[in-house]
């Protein structure tokens, strides 16, 4: 048992071989040809679906992308607003609770003065005023002298 195994070199030889000129039999020619075919478009339709793939999984996943980051700006704005909203509100309550007549008629007066600056150019007439004849252009256009 204690002999040496003697050390052989190995080699491998490979050996390659081309076949050319490679034809079936006419009987099976047909046959050959719509295996061939079938193979040619099995491989081209997998290329137009992952050419369809990796054109629309990216757009697809850019425009949730989008969508995303548009909802969370949009979030964003809507709690910032939400928040000036209460500082206002309750800032105007403090002043409501110091002084509350001042503050409604304070109040009165802005929401007048924003709702009348929205309708234009108007002329507001008393009632009581008897004595003149108001003459208004109605039409925006300047009355004519005759």
């Amino acid at each position: 048992m204690g002999r040496a195994i003697p050390h052989r070199r190995s080699q491998a030889i490979s050996v390659r071989r081309q076949l050319k000129n490679v034809n079936p039999p006419a009987e099976v020619q047909a046959s050959f040809n719509e295996v061939n075919k079938a193979q040619q478009d099995r491989e081209n339709a997998i290329n137009i679906a992952n050419g369809d793939y990796n054109e629309a999984v990216p757009r697809a996943k850019g425009q949730a992308d989008q969508a995303i980051r548009a909802a969370e700006g949009y979030r964003f704005k809507r709690v910032n607003e939400a928040e000036g909203d209460v500082a206002s509100f309750n800032a105007m309550l403090e002043q409501y609770i110091k002084a509350p007549e001042i503050t409604r008629t304070r109040l009165y007066l802005e929401t007048m003065g924003d709702v009348l600056s929205a309708t234009g150019e108007k002329i507001i007439i008393d009632d009581s005023m008897r004595n003149l004849l108001p003459v208004l252009p109605l039409t925006g256009k300047p009355l004519e002298k005759k």
